[in-house]
């Protein structure tokens, strides 16, 4: 069980859309972790309240 509240889901039809604002490459959807995954660029877009925030400054450098 999850201690985490429900919050608004995040609508995986953006997907379509999104691009990674650094490589315009294909985004991958983290539902666990709540983040828009970029591979070719290496970062991770987190979502908040269910919308993706697709700032560089705000992005997870991936390990």
């Amino acid at each position: 069980m999850s201690d985490k509240l429900p919050g608004p889901e995040f609508d995986r039809r953006m997907l379509e859309a999104l691009i990674c604002p650094q490589t315009q490459s294909r985004l991958e959807y983290d539902a666990d972790a709540q983040e828009l995954i970029s591979r070719a660029a290496g970062l991770a877009f987190p979502i908040r309240s269910g919308i993706p925030v697709m700032l560089i400054d705000e992005a997870r450098v991936l390990e």
